[in-house]
Parts: C-alpha cells; structure tokens; sequence
C-alpha cells in the first residue's frame, strides 16, 4: 500500500512540474494571460520607454517580439504556435488577415483616445469603420540622395535612378512591391498594375537599372546611405528621415509620376489571450503625448492630429513627409492582389535580383 501511496505521490509531483514548465515556456515563447501583453511588431518600431511606461501603468508586462515582413508575421499568427495580443500589420497584409480569420473586432468604446486621429486615416478601403485596425503610421516610398554625389539629378522623376551617372551607386530596398512598383510607375502603370504585359515591361526596365544598383539590402540601407556608401536609394519615408538625422546632407523626394502610400495598423490578432490589455494598450499609443513620443522615436509620420500639435513644426510642416494633397492624390495604397499575383511579384523581383548576378 505505501508502494502504491509513493507511486502517486511521484506522478503527483511529475505531473505538477510539466503544468508548471508548460506554463513557462509558454509565457517565455509569448502565451499571455490577465498581466502579460504579447506585441509582435516591426523591427525598431516604437520607444522602448513608452513599454516601459505602459507596464507602469498598468502592471501589465510586455513581451516584445519582431518580425521583418508582412508576410513573416502572418505565417507565424496563422500557425497559432504562440499567442499574440497585438500586432502591426501593413494595409494590404491586414486585408489577408481579415479574409483568413486571424483578426478580432476592436470595440471603439474602450478608446477614448481614438478621438485624435485624423478623420482623413479613418474608414479606408483595406478596413471600413476601423472594425479590425486603428492607424500606428503613415508613410510614402521615394528616394533619398547626396546631392553632392549625384550631380545635376533631382529625382523628380523615377528614370533619374537610370541615368549612367549612377553606375553602381544606387541602393534598392529588399521588397517585391517596392521595387516592381517602382518599374511600373517609371513607366505610367499603377503599382497594382496586374496586367501581365505591362508587368514584363516593367521587368525588362529594372534589368536596364542592374548597372547602377550596388546593392539590395534590408534594415542596413539606413547605415550605408548615412555613412554615403552609395548616391542614391529607393526607402521608405521613415527610413529616410532617419537617415537624414544622421547625416544632414542628404535629401529625400517622390517622384513626380506617383508611388505607394503605406499605412500600418493596430491590430488584436484572433488567437490573443489578453483582449483587455490590448484595447488597453491601444488607447495608450492613442495619447497625443504617447504619440508625439513614439513619432520622434521612429520617425514616420503619424496620423493622430493631437500628435502632430505637439511634435516641433519643423517636423509637422515638413512636405517631404507630411506631404500636401496634390502630392497625396498621386500615390496608391498596395492593393491585396491574392495569393496568386503576390506570388508572380515575388517571382519577378527574384528574376530581376538573379539578373544581377
């Protein structure tokens, strides 16, 4: 009978200890609960003060994890392995997660603050009446350059990246839309073009631009440009700007015949845990102090207006990245083309890399 009494005691024991290792690799690999709050968001892409100020707060702790593209963070919320509560989706992205499920409806009532968005970033296409998203950043994509190692070129239009001067001093970000886009707008196609022709015209334009690119990079194009390791290069706004903080010379532009304008969203991911500390966490970001923080923290552009009263007005009237309408009615949000044509996209930028070598 002790023999039996022991044996259950042993399973008792081994069984209390799996719970308890469970549970924590769940919360370290980001499972949350009542007080925890997982946040999968962009590289670099809010004040680690303002986590920091969230937790005091709220007592609520904030596990932090990045991801590098779009379609990294999908993959990862599709397969349910870890639970997130927050999540920082592109436009075209958030469309697929809201035809996938993997979204839930934000409840306006818990965000007081939502009030201070720009009525102008609220109710787009990608999210009628912001039923899964609240706005986090704007941006455009363009060209940032040293006007002292480009000569005469102004980049007011996108064929001055072809231009001979440039051999191989030219940078392009590592992204399929990006760089497809910006062939076919050199050529006067909408950058949701999907017309295979137009499509393999822009490809052959790009191969013509092989001489000049030096490199195709990710994150480490905010160092090389800064540090003039190249002339010119294709970036997103924020990227520029902060670029441009580190070395003064430099300028940023969109070209004349149109290019993308992105916007980043809040999003509550269908799998979360702690639905209250994410509308929580929402309505913070939503403060125009928190905002203003953030923005001079990241540097993209924000699109709460209570934000941008606070923010230096050598900022907020800055045109290159606050830019005016007759500018703004010429970019294009990314569209969700499907599986199918995203896949073609990726395709052609890889042909167009592989070209290169």
């Amino acid at each position: 009978m002790k023999q039996i009494s022991r044996m259950f005691i042993l399973v008792f024991v081994v069984c209390f200890a799996l719970i308890y290792l469970v549970n924590y690799m769940n919360r370290s690999e980001g499972y949350s609960g009542n007080n925890t709050l997982t946040i999968y968001n962009w590289g670099d892409y809010i004040d680690p003060e303002l986590i920091e100020r969230f937790e005091s707060e709220t007592g609520i702790k904030v596990i932090y994890q990045t991801f590098d593209s779009n379609e990294a963070m999908m993959t990862k919320i599709k397969q349910g392995g870890t639970t997130f509560d927050i999540s920082i989706p592109s436009e075209y992205a958030l469309d697929k997660m809201k035809a996938e499920g993997l979204l839930l409806p934000i409840d306006h009532n818990q965000l007081p603050n939502l009030k201070n968005i720009d009525p102008n970033f609220l109710d787009l296409s990608f999210d009628p009446n912001n039923e899964y998203s609240i706005p986090y950043f704007w941006g455009t994509v363009g060209v940032v350059y040293n006007p002292e190692l480009v000569g005469d070129l102004t980049f007011e239009s996108w064929d001055d990246l072809w231009n001979e001067q440039l051999d191989n001093k030219v940078f392009l970000l590592d992204g399929a839309r990006e760089v497809i886009g910006m062939g076919l707008n050199s050529l006067g196609y909408s950058l949701n073009d999907t017309n295979e022709e137009h499509l393999q015209e822009a490809l052959k334009k790009l191969s013509q631009l092989t001489p000049n690119v030096k490199a195709i990079v990710g994150d480490e194009i905010k160092m090389l440009m800064a540090n003039e390791e190249a002339a010119a290069a294709l970036v997103w706004s924020g990227d520029a700007r902060e670029i441009m903080d580190e070395n003064e010379k430099l300028d940023y532009i969109v070209p004349s015949e149109g290019s993308n304008l992105w916007f980043d969203n809040i999003v509550i991911p269908s799998t979360a845990r702690n639905i209250e500390g994410a509308h929580q966490f929402i309505n913070f970001m939503l403060d125009p102090e928190v905002a203003a923080q953030n923005t001079d923290y990241v540097g993209y552009s924000t699109p709460n207006d209570a934000a941008l009263e606070l923010l230096d007005e050598e900022i907020s009237s800055d045109e290159r990245f606050y830019p005016d309408e007759e500018l703004t009615s010429r970019l294009e949000v990314y569209e969700n083309l499907g599986p199918r044509m995203l896949s073609h996209y990726n395709e052609l930028f890889l042909e167009f890399k592989m070209h290169r070598k």
